[in-house]
């Protein structure tokens, strides 16, 4: 049966109806609006609600993915472009029989990407595995990126019509709320949401949990990889909009008029510029990112967490365990991994906070490897990633039940190139979109074999990502003995780790002498 002729692929939102079509046994809407498409005189404002449609809207097709520069990492699906009206979202569900009015537990997913690439039609990010997989909904969304979604134009602004702060995040929070209003409909739980992401989707993660207006929108969290204390304040959110506005040629007294005027593509032209000269001018931070307005974003989020402030639902946080290796892979300085701009990094952490300036040598002498490049990975993997999850774990732990991972698997071939697992490696193996038999070979990074063991790990993981998702205990059940594979929860005396790889293990406190020179302070930037 197409999807015209069958009356279960249509679904009335409260903005109107929506056809779907089946991919699999699974049914999937696709692009569907969610906000008023941000353009015009809406540019840098707040997202306002979707405005209703007569008619049936087909949701075959997915939407345009955020104004942002084409990149051969993450090239664009045949059928999706680059559009400043790209506030939309995709739904997958199993498909309900007649009579089904159970309500499933809904998986909501944000895309990372550095908070200025990414879309949600990456294959990767196909929801059908999971939907079938664990009798669930899932959600994944696009929202604003880089000069458009992540820059704080505030100070630049016109007093009598004034830009909107976070507008990448305001964005999330109207998704979420269009979730509470309609998934009921697509046969989702509003009152059962679990959120997750990762990268620069995780950092969205981890201040989605502070942010007060945030509160009942969702009900479980997964943090994979999450930058949380990529988070600052608006003076410095000042100083990095005046630089992209330098290198789009834009004078400070005109900025209120031309970032409206200005197309949205040619915004996006600069964004790696900027992103490049934030990281070299300012080693450890980034271009993009959240900004504490002390509105929607009440205060620093690790700070938050520590203040017992956050919103208190169950956590699943974690990290890879070579991070730092694709941004070598791409010759990023995303991530200071050098000698000299890890010594800058700490010296601007300390500029920041002066307290901590006698930090540095104590922790270098934990990574033996230094200041060899091996080493520099392992210090911008730490600062960068594994040291802000776990002050997250840390302080989440004490009111909420909480899980923390490293994940450790990598195919022969990437730990022969010395890639291992590097940032974003786990995404496969969470959505179950690993290569199948048809595109094995295609698939340069099992070139050497290790597909099989691939998928082994891909069904545990999904297996606790959904029973997390259903139940908030991410256990899940040993193929071969039948047994429970328990996940210890997270606190301060066991420091209970799973470690992902080819088989579950349980480690209690991994590298404990590394995070320790660490100390207990928070090393962040401002």
């Amino acid at each position: 049966m197409d999807a015209f002729a069958d009356p279960t692929l249509l679904v009335n939102t409260k903005a109107g109806t929506v056809r779907g079509s089946r991919d699999g046994n699974t049914h999937r809407w696709l692009g569907i609006p969610y906000a008023t498409p941000p353009v015009g005189e809406l540019r840098l404002k707040a997202p306002l609600p979707v405005q209703p449609w007569t008619g049936v809207r087909d949701a075959l097709e997915f939407g345009s993915a955020a104004p942002q520069e084409p990149t051969k990492v993450i090239p664009l699906p045949v059928g999706v472009e680059i559009n400043e009206d790209c506030l939309n979202l995709n739904v997958w569900a199993p498909p309900r029989a007649e009579g089904d009015t159970r309500q499933r537990p809904v998986m909501f997913w944000i895309h990372g990407g550095a908070y200025f690439i990414g879309f949600s039609a990456q294959p990767v990010y196909n929801g059908r595995a999971l939907a079938e997989t664990g009798d669930v909904v899932v959600v994944t969304i696009n929202y604003r990126l880089g000069a458009l979604g992540f820059l704080d134009f505030t100070s630049f602004s016109d007093p009598a019509d004034p830009f909107d702060s976070n507008l990448g995040m305001r964005d999330i929070l109207l998704a979420l709320n269009w979730v509470k209003d309609n998934i009921a409909a697509f046969g989702g739980n509003p009152d059962d949401v679990t959120i997750f992401g990762e990268s620069a989707g995780a950092g969205c993660v981890t201040t989605l949990m502070t942010m007060p207006s945030a509160e009942g929108l969702f009900h479980r969290a997964i943090a994979e990889s999450s930058p949380a204390t990529s988070v600052y304040k608006p003076e410095r959110a000042a100083l990095v909009a005046k630089a992209y506005l330098d290198l789009i040629g834009v004078e400070a007294k005109d900025a209120a008029q031309r970032l409206r005027e200005i197309d949205a593509v040619t915004l996006a032209q600069q964004t790696t510029h900027l992103l490049d000269y934030v990281a070299t001018t300012w080693p450890g931070t980034v271009a993009f990112a959240p900004i504490v307005d002390g509105d929607l974003i009440p205060g620093y989020p690790v700070a938050a967490f520590r203040a017992g402030k956050q919103i208190k639902v169950p956590l699943i946080i974690g990290t890879n365990h070579d991070e730092a290796a694709l941004f070598k892979m791409m010759k990023s300085p995303l991530m200071p991994i050098s000698e000299s701009s890890i010594n800058e990094m700490f010296e601007l952490v300390a500029k920041d906070n002066p307290k901590l300036k006698n930090l540095e040598p104590g922790i270098i002498a934990e990574y033996p490897d230094f200041p060899k490049q091996k080493g520099g990975m392992e210090i911008a993997r730490d600062a960068g990633f594994r040291m802000p999850s776990i002050w997250v774990a840390e302080a989440h732990s004490k009111v909420a039940p909480t899980w923390m991972y490293r994940f450790d698997q990598a195919p022969p071939l990437m730990k022969l190139l010395g890639i291992g697992a590097s940032h974003a490696t786990e995404l496969p193996y969470v959505f179950g979109t690993l290569p199948d038999r048809l595109s094995e070979k295609k698939a340069l990074q099992f070139r050497l074999g290790g597909l099989k063991e691939a998928r082994q790990i891909s069904q545990r993981m999904m297996a606790r990502w959904l029973s997390f998702a259903r139940t908030a205990d991410p256990v899940t059940v040993d193929s071969e003995t039948g047994q429970d594979l328990a996940w210890p929860r997270y606190d301060e005396l066991s420091r209970s780790t799973l470690i992902i790889n080819g088989t579950d293990t349980i480690e209690n406190d991994p590298d404990g002498d590394i995070r320790k020179a660490w100390g207990e302070e928070v090393l962040g930037f401002k």
